[in-house]
């Protein structure tokens, strides 16, 4: 009997996932949790284990294909007979599965959702540039959505088209409407309240402008250099522009002064090293971060249609670069950490997310994130929201500078102290200033006095 291989679900809130590279071929022999191929999501990428030992009968999908979870893309055959490699005979194709209702309007054609047929952004995409009416495609996705294989197949079904080719002035109205339409549906299927229909037509278009702005065509000189974005830069992109759309981002900056703390550190962080982790000021931030949101629960939340959640674990995403680009892997129950732990847990994600190992499960279920621009980080930036949570604080770089402390008979002295400032963004759908300053307030608090079991 064969052995169905499908995309798992690999983080919350993927839907579909892009096979990037086969490592395996029909008629390979493969033995259990060996990768057969690499898949790449809209948060990470990661290698797809054989679930079992056998040969390799059928690739279902060709690399570049993009699969909706749970679907089958492989089959092998535990006991080594290749069936169908080597009679000459294709493997039966796996069953097709039923199509779940969906709220949504069923035509001859395909599902209708409120406003045309639901089809993901690929394939409006290749629609667009196909000239293919979408609703007149059958959608083999999830709930009937349509797929780019459903566009593609669409166009092999019909003859090529006869008009004449769009203007660059048509094909950007097309664009405009094209990506006012996907905003529509990404708003509706989002926890985040609706954005308002903008009624004088589409809205800000990239490359093209709004209204009776347009944006000057970019016309290359000698010298200039022309650099593609790559899958994770889009991805990011996209999540920054969404994240500015939805969430109200209001900074608040606090001055914190470090001297206990640094003192703390350079006491302990040989022994640090010597175990082969690295006690770094981060660490201190995000033990900080954990305790606050403890005392101050309604920043770790995040905003729902009508409603908003107040998580019960404090998960804290920490930004850190990788080859590929930012990503922010979570620190699972931090409040529950110490020091130890925190530095442990930052020094494996940070490693793996280096290297390229990063999973779909380290980079899921933040509550908060904190983000950390290095030795270069400047005075403070306010960093942008890390959808879907509702703060994210952003270390500024350590300087020392000369501050004003009580001495022994309670006089002010002027002291040279290391002083850090760090910024607060946070989502003023939920968020109120007087919760934002008090959380602030407290990790500043807490870093001064550097009460930490080290």
């Amino acid at each position: 009997m064969l052995i169905d291989v499908t995309v798992p679900q690999l983080g919350e809130s993927v839907t579909e996932a892009t096979i990037t590279k086969w490592r395996v071929r029909e008629g390979d022999m493969v033995v259990k949790d060996q990768p057969i191929a690499d898949v790449a999501t809209d948060k990470a990428d990661s290698e797809l284990p054989a679930p079992a030992a056998g040969r390799v009968v059928k690739l279902l999908a060709k690399e570049g294909d993009t699969v909706p979870v749970r679907s089958v893309i492989c089959q092998v055959d535990p006991s080594g007979a290749a069936v169908g490699a080597e009679s000459g005979s294709p493997a039966p194709a796996p069953a097709p599965q039923p199509v779940q209702s969906a709220p949504a309007t069923t035509t001859a054609a395909g599902v209708q959702g409120a406003h045309g047929p639901m089809a993901s952004p690929k394939a409006r995409s290749e629609a667009l540039k196909q000239g293919v009416d979408l609703t007149s495609v059958q959608g083999t996705g999830d709930h009937g959505r349509i797929t780019p294989e459903d566009v593609q197949r669409a166009v092999a079904e019909v003859p090529p088209r006869t008009e004449p080719p769009m203007s660059s002035h048509q094909r950007a109205l097309a664009e405009a409407q094209m990506r006012e339409q996907v905003l529509r549906e990404v708003t509706e299927s989002s926890p985040a309240p609706r954005v308002a229909k903008v009624e004088s037509g589409a809205g800000p278009v990239a490359g093209v402008g709004y209204g009776s702005f347009k944006v000057p065509p970019y016309r290359p000189k000698p010298g200039d250099t022309q650099v593609p974005f790559t899958r994770r830069r889009r991805i990011t992109a996209d999540h920054m522009v969404y994240s500015k759309l939805v969430s109200p981002h209001v900074v608040t900056v606090a001055e914190c002064d470090l001297y206990r703390a640094t003192r703390v550190r350079e006491a302990h962080k040989d022994r640090y090293k010597k175990e082969g982790m690295s006690l770094t000021m981060l660490a201190f931030v995000v033990v900080a971060v954990a305790r606050a949101l403890r005392e101050n629960p309604s920043v770790n939340a995040r905003v729902l249609d009508d409603s908003y959640v107040i998580y019960k674990d404090v998960n804290i995403g920490v930004a850190v670069d990788s080859p590929e680009g930012l990503v922010v892997p979570v620190v699972r129950r931090a409040d529950e950490l110490g020091v130890r732990g925190i530095v442990r847990a930052i020094d494996d994600v940070a490693a793996r997310a280096r290297n390229g190992k990063i999973t779909m499960d380290d980079l899921s279920g933040s509550t908060f994130s904190v983000s950390n621009p290095g030795l270069k980080g400047n005075l403070f930036g306010g960093a942008i929201i890390n959808q879907p949570n509702v703060g994210i604080l952003r270390m500024g770089e350590i300087k020392k500078r000369a501050v004003v402390v009580e001495g022994p008979d309670k006089e002010d002295q002027i002291a040279i102290h290391p002083v850090m400032y760090m910024a607060l963004s946070y989502d003023h759908r939920i968020v109120d200033g007087v919760a934002a300053n008090s959380f602030l307030w407290r990790i500043r608090e807490i870093l001064e006095k550097a009460d930490f079991e080290v």
